[in-house]
């Protein structure tokens, strides 16, 4: 079973979180799911590098890497494949987000995270988020 190393973003923008809902995909456990948006972290990236160009790829959003602070490190089985993400807090001031890969997003205060229909490997963030806040 492969393990994939990815990032994911908490994008914060007046104590509201960035929630990105993905679109139909390969897998039907994850099509439809809300996620924090990120991706891979290629050869030769450093997590926080990966980050900043999965968001300008996939929502025109460029955060500079000296505004990203680590903040939780989860890891989930899937049935095909192990995901192992790191996740950064992101603020920003910018709303206006081009979607590249995503349908839809919200902004949702941290108490509200848990109303809406999480990727499995998303939602050890969202517990995070509930118990310490932004």
């Amino acid at each position: 079973m492969d393990t994939l190393n990815v990032v994911g973003s908490i994008i914060i923008n007046k104590n509201e979180i960035l929630c990105a809902q993905r679109g139909k995909g390969k897998y039907e456990y994850v099509s439809f799911k809300y996620e924090f948006p990120g991706g891979k972290i290629e050869k030769g990236e450093t997590p926080k590098e990966a980050l900043q160009r999965e968001l300008i790829e996939e929502m025109l959003l460029d955060i500079a890497t000296d505004e990203m602070t680590y903040f939780h490190t989860a890891e989930h089985t899937y049935p095909d494949f192990k995901i192992v993400m790191h996740t950064f807090l992101c603020r920003t001031t910018d709303r206006d987000l081009t979607l590249k890969e995503h349908i839809t997003v919200k902004w949702l205060s941290p108490k509200e995270l848990d109303t809406l229909d999480w990727a499995a490997a998303d939602l050890p963030i969202v517990e995070e988020l509930k118990n310490k806040g932004i």
